[in-house]
């Protein structure tokens, strides 16, 4: 019970292009006293470090990482106490665990340990930092610098003129023989055998540098120094497309943070003044102009607008709002002045928590991505011994000669090089959880994705999800003389300045039909019955059929009418004038317009849908039928998580979709739960995955990246050990040698990354 707190640390990694250089960060990091657990996203560029409460580490952590040749620098602010056993990231299978650790402002943190980190500082010209290969790119990532200019581009380009002058050399002087490549080999070199050391140094002897060194300085040795230097040229070309599709990846991300403006327009006793963005606080009122950004999360409190909510929800079509709506920070205000009053700060808004939650998603391995690396721990030592073989067994045992077979025991090495291998699941992880960000599908982490390509059966909650959550005017049926405009703008006199929710359903279908409402004398609420008043002179009463009926009788025709919309589950409402009635309203929860389509194509891709709602089932059956999905109704929570479990256990992947509150055992049963319809707040930390755009389509479109996601990641993996395959092969056989190998692992790593990244190419029905 008395477990001693941690407190976490996020920072920004610069240099950081694969998976081989997380673990390296990894091992090193995990070695510092304090630090209890450590979690590194290639993909966000950025670590989480849990440590004791009672120790400060940063300066360590900087240090450590610099020495390694990335940059490292704490994201200000991003400290949060938490329990010891809340301090893994695997998370399996924990449906509810909340990914944001930030709801709380901790700044003390920050200026706690500031002054705990001379190292950071002291090397303030990074003198300590080994030159070249990864230093400082998160500078350059940072300063916009275009990725051929980097300091890694700049190396490369060093190296190959290196080459080219060696080449002149000895031409020029033909007797100094392959020496001079073997000089302009040390160019590239050096760098990579001082990160190689500083690898082994921090507890990874096994890294790529390190059998990169060793082939190129046996390659030295047995005289084909001209190969080396070209190898070295040729992974250093890799290690720099390497680093632009990793600055791609994270730039997909990134760029939303960039959509939040960077001013306000603070209002204050009715005055206006130019504020921060950043600076704004709860319950502040700002005014937003046409054209404008949204600086805030807020709620509407004058004035209406088409928002264009494109960059949160993926929604392309502008929504229509207005007072009491809700708005995001970072969408744009197409068309009318509104007043806003700020719901949350700029640390918590949807544009910060997107990014927050997908970045900590992407530190969390997905089961898949455990067990490569888990493999690759035992495959690069494996490597290494292969090609020890393969160098002195046919020499010692079958009288071969020595440079030849040393030759190939060293292209085996680099063929070995396990990058394409590691980062051929992350890779895909990555790119998939940012596809689904821009488009407003949000996933924590690649086990939910995992879990999510395997769905087969999606149970449905009714209220806000396949329906409005809303009730609608389903009908208008008029008696005698009256006709449809009469009966609605009559109604909405009554209702005029109600805030009951039918009251809105029928004011809404007034506006839609352009019907301004008359005003009414005397309106008065009649309690438990309806609504009271006179227009026109006309006495007039609205009200539950049920109220009506003790004021008035209904012919048979109009009894029928009425019980049969009951029946189909609308509540029906009758107008009277004078004693006499003039029509009947039917109003209900209205289905969303995309409901029907979106079960459809669920069907096509081979899964069943169930609705499981509490509502009676007189309105459940007549959703039901209209949408054509099987139906539940009047279940209890603790029924919708039996049926949810009772699926599971008949065989099928269940995903739950709800809206995140009363569904909470139901999503928490599922094999995936799907928050939907229940306002950005639950959608983001409640459940495995979250649909901002409340779009039936949306759980298809979910589905579908998530099945694009793994078959991503299995021809990755077919990718980089079928090139890998086919080059021992041809090595040992001696049809190719170093150049082919070291293409063989920087030309899979490449590839895959690519094939990853295609993911993130807009795709119509994605």
């Amino acid at each position: 019970m008395n477990a001693p707190l941690t407190t976490e640390e996020r920072y920004r990694i610069g240099g950081m292009d694969c998976a081989a250089c997380a673990a390296k960060i990894d091992k090193a990091v995990r070695r510092i006293d304090g630090v209890l657990e450590v979690s590194v996203s290639v993909a966000a560029g950025t670590m989480t470090v849990a440590r004791r409460s009672e120790t400060s580490v940063e300066g360590a952590v900087t240090r450590d990482v610099r020495l390694l040749g990335y940059s490292a620098a704490r994201i200000a602010g991003r400290s949060a106490p938490a329990a010891e056993h809340d301090v893994h990231h695997d998370h399996v299978h924990d449906h509810h665990h909340d990914h944001d650790h930030d709801h709380a402002d901790h700044d003390h943190a920050a200026h706690d340990h500031g002054s705990h980190a001379p190292d950071a500082k002291a090397s303030g010209t990074d003198a300590a930092l080994p030159a070249g290969l990864h230093g400082h790119d998160e500078d350059d990532e940072a300063a916009g610098i275009a990725w051929w200019r980097t300091r890694k581009a700049r190396l490369t380009i060093a190296a190959g003129l290196a080459i080219v002058a060696a080449y002149g050399v000895m031409l020029a002087f033909p007797p100094l023989g392959h020496w001079p490549f073997a000089v302009a080999m040390l160019v590239g070199l050096v760098p990579i055998a001082r990160r190689a050391f500083m690898a082994a140094r921090f507890g990874s002897p096994f890294s790529i540098e390190t059998l990169m060194t060793i082939a190129a300085v046996g390659a030295v040795a047995i005289g084909a120094s001209e190969e080396a230097a070209m190898v070295v040229f040729l992974f250093l070309i890799g290690e720099m497309l390497e680093g632009a599709a990793a600055r791609r990846a994270r730039s997909s991300i990134r760029a939303l943070s960039e959509l939040l403006p960077e001013t306000a327009l603070l209002e204050v006793d009715g005055a206006t003044t130019t504020v921060p963005a950043d600076a704004l606080a709860i319950g502040n009122i700002i005014r937003v102009r046409p054209g404008d950004r949204i600086a805030a999360d807020g709620l509407i409190l004058s004035g209406t607008s088409a928002i264009d909510e494109a960059t949160v929800t993926g929604e392309s079509v502008p929504k229509r709002k207005g007072e009491g709506d809700v708005v995001f920070a970072g969408t744009i205000n197409a068309d009318g002045l509104l007043r806003v009053e700020v719901t949350a700060a700029a640390t918590d808004n949807t544009i910060a928590r997107i990014v927050r939650l997908v970045e900590e998603a992407q530190e969390s391995k997905a089961p898949m991505e455990r067990f490569i690396d888990r493999f690759a721990r035992v495959y690069t030592p494996g490597v290494l011994v292969v090609g020890a073989l393969v160098a002195v067994v046919p020499p010692l045992l079958l009288g071969a000669s020595w440079d030849e077979w040393i030759y190939k025991g060293l292209a085996i090495l680099l063929i070995g090089c396990p990058c394409a291998l590691v980062i051929s699941t992350p890779a895909a992880i990555a790119a998939g959880l940012a596809a689904g960000a821009r488009q407003g599908l949000l996933m924590k982490g690649g086990a939910v994705l995992e879990r999510l390509a395997a769905i087969n059966r999606v149970a449905f909650d009714k209220t806000g999800t396949l329906t409005l959550g809303r009730p609608i005017v389903s009908a208008l049926v008029p008696f005698g003389t009256a006709d449809e405009t009469e009966l609605l703008t009559l109604a909405a006199g009554l209702e005029a300045g109600s805030s009951h929710p039918l009251a809105k359903a029928i004011l809404t279908r007034a506006a839609e039909a352009g019907i301004a409402p008359p005003s009414a004398d005397d309106a008065t609420a009649v309690a438990g019955k309806g609504i009271a008043g006179r227009i026109g002179g006309r006495s007039l009463f609205l009200g539950a059929l049920s109220a009506g009926a003790d004021r008035v009788s209904l012919d048979e025709e109009a009894r029928a009418k009425a019980e049969a919309m009951a029946a189909a589950g609308d509540s029906v409402s009758v107008l009277m004038a004078d004693g006499i009635p003039l029509g009947l309203i039917a109003i209900r929860d209205g289905a969303r317009p995309d409901a029907g389509a979106g079960l459809q194509e669920l069907k096509q891709m081979g899964i069943g849908s169930i609705m499981l709602t509490g509502d009676n089932v007189r309105a459940a059956t007549r959703v039901g039928s209209e949408m054509g999905i099987e139906v539940r109704a009047e279940l209890l929570p603790e029924d919708k998580q039996r049926i949810v479990t009772e699926l599971r256990a008949a065989g099928f992947h269940v995903a739950k979709i709800g809206d995140g509150i009363n569904d909470a055992p139901a999503l928490a049963a599922a094999d995936v739960g799907i928050a939907m319809g229940g306002g950005t707040d639950v959608a983001l930390d409640t459940a495995d995955a979250a649909i901002l755009n409340s779009r039936i389509g949306d759980v298809a479109r979910l589905i579908r990246l998530a099945r694009r996601t793994m078959a991503k990641i299995r021809q990755n993996i077919v990718i980089a050990l079928g090139l890998k395959a086919v080059f021992l092969v041809t090595t040992i056989l001696g049809i190719t040698g170093l150049w082919p190998a070291i293409l063989a692992d920087t030309g899979a790593t490449v590839l895959v990354t690519i094939n990853a990244l295609t993911l993130l190419a807009p795709r119509r029905n994605s």
